[in-house]
């Protein structure tokens, strides 16, 4: 019998079967069922190319012209190229063959990973079940059959298939097949990878080790004290920094880390991280944070700590990263491919929608994920309605896979389980969360810099005139709204120069001026600048922007936003006295959703409240009021997951389903942004030139706003945008459709439907 081939260049099917096994099954060693789990990798990366053995196939690789991308099964049409249905028909036909009805059921498991590792996890009824029924697959199986494989490739090895020891039992079954799926993919992406480039997996080494980084973490720790001043905030934080130190031996789990804002929690928060992995054996620290507009910040934060460990300590991973020469690398590019290095910077986005994913692009890195520290920043940012299939994911996480889970926040959402009379409304919580701090509430009255001024009656507005006529009086202040058409309205009230922040301004315009804001606020705190500074913004600047102004006014919102508002004020405790909050209502409510909800919960949660309002037990008040008024599964995730008992998952509609932001009514524009413009006319000329390639997307992001569709439309109808390319609209050179104050001008009043605010 002749070879067979994997891929062109004499890369032996039956080595790569079994490179691929061996590498999948090692992926899996680090799950709680062992040998269990690795006999399940290794039978799946057996038999996920068996198609391949088909002579159809083998005559494509000896005549294509593309040969190198036989391997994927989209770019190579034809029904006998075609190789993913052969090995899952096999898992169901040999594993009945020699255990049964029982055998073929949990043949199911090996169906889903072979059938999907192009295409990606499919659901079972609608979808696999139909597909390995025709005949063509049928076809497929018997051809590959008929060029007599090895009997070692054939041969079920003794593998005995249980189905009583997954992680979880029915509601964890869809998380660690999803998992055996990434092992499966990347163990094949990489053998792949090594045979048609052999220096690449050496680019993909060289990070540091964690034991490096925390050694250089706390160099970097013990000079910055050195130079800190011993003011009563430093000192604060430096205990912050002393608890998180001390806690991080206790065995692993959930964690709490409840501190103020200004308080230090970011590098706080990644010592706890670096020294509990280094404790407990852990692989690597992933940052979560949910604003794309804080990550880049976040991640020069961790790089400048790192410095001396060279350029490439972390990986950036989102999907706005910029693809300058100085923040990403080869390296760095091939590791956001599995997430293989130590330090992983990221988005809620990113995170939560890969461990909810079907292609195998997202899949790819979940094994990584394994025995991990998760640091998930601003954790009440956690998207209320798929709160549910987001903490089921993370109790699993941290019982079965060796992964600790850090909540991070000024304002502790109420995740623990709740129990109402009405069982819709019930939360599967976190268990034994332990909380960092040894006194919270001490803390939090040490770091009190601000007082919060209420409305004297929740239901009677303040028209904008008036609320413009009390900022208007201030010399420093910064007005945060709840949409962008009231940032607009305010800003259009007050004196010139009065400074705006929202998204309807792209990126690099939105640093600009929140750079200017920093810089006028240092120069009037040495008193440099004696002229007003006023700012209005929507809520883009509550979450890791640091600006400190001595008065804020926040329009109702909730009772989290406003806590994060009272964070923009008196941040550095630099005033005599305290800084003012004052909360006021605005002439129209915030837009009708989780917006609204939020802020009539925060309402209830103040009711009969004379204290402080942002005093830390109502948080937990406030987020039981608030998670019970919203659906917090409300795409039925969990349903679509749970194993059913002949094991019919809804792999694909669940991945549609669970998207944090739902942009598919969402158009995106690249603007002119006047100051950038020989960058943004020169990356346009590239795009006419070379297509929308990754890393041209990418530099253009930082120039792009997100408008609703019909929004799109009329401007496109309008002749102020023009579409070189489905999915990208291009602002016209046109000076009024970009205002170099507000950004992108609406064609009409009505931009934000659904409360898309930012």
């Amino acid at each position: 019998m002749s070879e067979s081939f994997a891929h062109s260049g004499g890369h032996l099917l039956s080595h790569h079967l079994r490179s691929v096994a061996s590498m999948a099954a090692g992926f899996s060693q680090a799950f709680e069922t062992g040998t269990e789990t690795q006999r399940w990798a290794w039978q799946a990366g057996l038999w996920h190319d068996l198609g391949k053995y088909r002579a159809g196939f083998q005559r494509y690789l000896q005549k294509s012209d593309n040969p190198d991308d036989a391997h994927i099964e989209c770019r190579v049409g034809g029904r006998e190229k075609t190789h993913s249905a052969a090995g899952a028909l096999w898992a169901l036909q040999i594993l009945e063959k020699t255990h049964g009805a029982n055998g073929r059921l949990a043949a199911r498991v090996l169906a889903y990973l072979i059938a999907g590792h192009h295409a990606g996890l499919d659901d079972w009824d609608s979808g696999l079940k139909k597909r390995l029924a025709q005949a063509d697959c049928q076809t497929e199986l018997q051809e590959a059959l008929a060029a007599q494989p090895l009997a070692s490739i054939l041969d079920a090895g003794g593998f005995v298939p249980d189905l009583c020891h997954i992680p979880g039992g029915s509601a964890g079954f869809a998380l660690w097949v999803r998992l055996l799926f990434s092992c499966l993919v990347d163990a094949d992406f990489l053998d792949t990878e090594a045979h048609f480039d052999a220096a690449r997996p050496v680019r993909r080494e060289g990070f540091p080790t964690l034991d490096a980084m925390l050694t250089a973490f706390n160099i970097h720790m013990a000079a910055k004290a050195a130079q800190a001043t011993q003011s009563p905030v430093n000192v604060l934080r430096a205990d912050i920094l002393r608890q998180c130190r001390e806690k991080a031996v206790l065995p692993a789990g959930f964690f709490s880390l409840t501190v103020p804002t200004g308080g230090g929690k970011t590098l706080s928060s990644l010592a706890f991280a670096l020294q509990h992995a280094q404790t407990h054996g852990q692989r690597r620290v992933i940052y979560a944070i949910p604003y794309t507009s804080i990550i880049e910040q976040t991640a020069d934060v961790f790089r400048e700590v790192f410095k001396t460990l060279g350029d490439e300590v972390l990986i950036e991973h989102h999907s706005q990263a910029d693809a300058a020469d100085q923040s990403e690398t080869a390296r760095s590019r091939l590791a956001c491919e599995n997430w293989d290095a130590p330090l992983i910077v990221t988005t809620n986005v990113q995170l939560f929608e890969s461990l909810f994913a079907a292609k195998t692009s997202r899949c790819r890195k979940l094994h990584n994920i394994v025995g991990s520290v998760i640091v998930l920043d601003e954790a009440q940012q956690l998207p209320p309605e798929f709160l549910q299939p987001i903490l089921d994911v993370l109790n699993l996480l941290v019982k079965h896979y060796g992964v600790t889970v850090v909540l991070c926040t000024a304002t502790q959402p109420a995740l623990n389980s709740t129990d109402y009379f009405d069982a819709s409304h019930n939360l599967r919580g976190l268990d034994n969360v332990r909380e960092i701090i040894d006194n919270p509430d001490a803390l939090f009255d040490a770091l009190k810099r601000v007082t919060v001024e209420l409305p004297p009656d929740w239901n009677t507005p303040t028209p904008w005139a008036e609320i413009a006529a009390y900022i208007e009086s201030e010399d420093c202040v910064l007005a945060i709204v709840s949409t962008r058409k009231a940032a607009r309205e305010l800003h259009r009230l007050l004196p010139p120069g009065t400074l705006h922040l929202s998204a309807l301004m792209c990126g690099a315009h939105r640093k600009a001026v929140i750079d200017h804001i920093k810089a006028r606020l240092l120069a009037k705190r040495e008193g440099r600048d004696l002229l007003a500074l006023r700012v209005v913004s929507t809520q883009l600047v509550e979450a890791g922007v640091d600006i400190d102004f001595p008065v804020v006014y926040r329009a109702t919102a909730g009772l989290d936003s406003i806590a994060q508002a009272a964070g923009r004020c008196n941040r550095e405790g630099g005033l005599n006295g305290k800084g003012r909050v004052v909360v006021f209502v605005p002439p129209e409510p915030p837009p009708v959703g989780h917006l609204r909800k939020a802020a009539q919960s925060c309402v209830s949660a103040l009711h009969g409240q004379h204290a402080d309002p942002l005093e830390r037990s109502l948080f937990a008040r406030y987020f039981q009021q608030f998670y019970s008024t919203v659906n917090l599964d409300s795409k039925g995730v969990v349903a679509m997951l749970k194993g059913q008992p002949d094991l019919a998952v809804q792999f694909r509609s669940a991945a549609d389903a669970f998207r944090l932001i739902d942009d598919k009514d969402m158009a995106t524009v690249v603007v002119r942004y006047a100051a950038h413009s020989d960058e943004i006319e020169k990356l346009l000329g590239e795009l006419a030139a070379l297509g929308p390639a990754r890393w041209l997307m990418r530099k253009l992001q930082r120039y792009t706003v997100s408008i609703h569709q019909r929004v799109a439309d009329t401007l496109l109808a309008q002749g102020s945008l023009t579409l070189p390319m489905l999915g990208l609209y291009v602002q016209v050179n046109a000076e009024n459709v970009y205002d170099p104050m507000l950004g992108l001008k609406p064609c009409d009043d009505v931009y934000n439907p659904g409360g898309f605010v930012l």
